[in-house]
């Protein structure tokens, strides 16, 4: 049901909530980022990161004139996609004040990533258990996370705050885990719009609810803050894995090279 024609940002893949996630803000839902069509980067500068045995690809926005009008702000924003030999994704922001002006700017920023489960009342998330969390479905109030992981049952709109570097979602029907390590993103976002918003939403099958979840890497409760010449990033690497694997027991890698 995804609909790909401009303006509007396609449903699913990892949509990039920049310079604003949901309405934390002026802007329209998430930013205008994720709806723009960005640049293959020629000369990016070097990444502080190891690309061998990897395939990448080095993409670039910079702010149009309408950007500009709703967002006055000029930025370089750097997005290195990378592919590992075991399937890891990795994605790496990077984002620079460009303003001549000299003045700062602050954003909020996610990874709005979409996972296919197989049915989510099956599916448990570990790691953000006993945390704080502010509920997007209760006036963005802050509550704490009880139990010993979240499972789903109803609608869940949720950012949980302070989370760990290392978050995990446990298929058991697939038998397969997806792991989330980030860097950066202090916050963690878990959505899922059940059926009574998953019948409103044009771009969105009635029963897809059942089969999706949302765990977002972002940076919400804190805004980032750049003075011109400064830099941010953000990094995000996902995993499958067998499903033997929960969020403090072993090290992705060494489950990827033994499976």
């Amino acid at each position: 049901m995804a609909i790909f024609k401009p303006p509007k940002a396609i449903r699913g893949g990892i949509p990039i909530c920049f310079p604003q996630f949901s309405n934390h803000g002026p802007l329209e839902q998430h930013g205008f980022a994720r709806n723009r069509f960005w640049s293959i980067d020629s000369d990016p500068p070097p990444f502080p990161t190891n690309s061998s045995n990897k395939a990448f690809i080095d993409l670039i926005l910079k702010p149009s004139e309408e950007d500009m009008k709703i967002w006055p702000h000029s930025f370089e924003f750097r997005l290195r996609v990378t592919l590992g030999p075991g399937g890891d994704l990795m994605l790496t922001s990077r984002i620079r004040n460009t303003n001549l002006d000299g003045k700062p700017f602050t954003f909020t920023f996610a990874y709005h990533t979409y996972f296919s489960v197989s049915d989510i009342s099956e599916v448990r998330v570990e790691g953000l258990e006993t945390l704080d969390y502010l509920d997007n479905l209760q006036n963005k109030e802050r509550f704490t996370e009880q139990g010993d992981a979240i499972t789903f049952e109803s609608e869940v709109d949720k950012i949980y705050l302070s989370t760990p570097t290392k978050i995990a979602i446990l298929d058991h029907e697939k038998k397969r885990t997806f792991v989330i390590r980030k860097d950066g993103l202090p916050d963690a976002v878990v959505w899922n719009p059940w059926d009574k918003k998953a019948k409103a939403m044009a771009d969105f099958g009635d029963d897809e609810y059942k089969h999706m979840l949302c765990v977002e890497a972002a940076a919400v409760e804190k805004p980032i803050t750049l003075k011109p010449g400064e830099e941010w990033r953000g990094r995000q690497e996902l995993s499958a894995v067998p499903s033997s694997y929960c969020s403090g027991q072993l090290d992705p890698q060494r489950v990827l090279q033994g499976s």
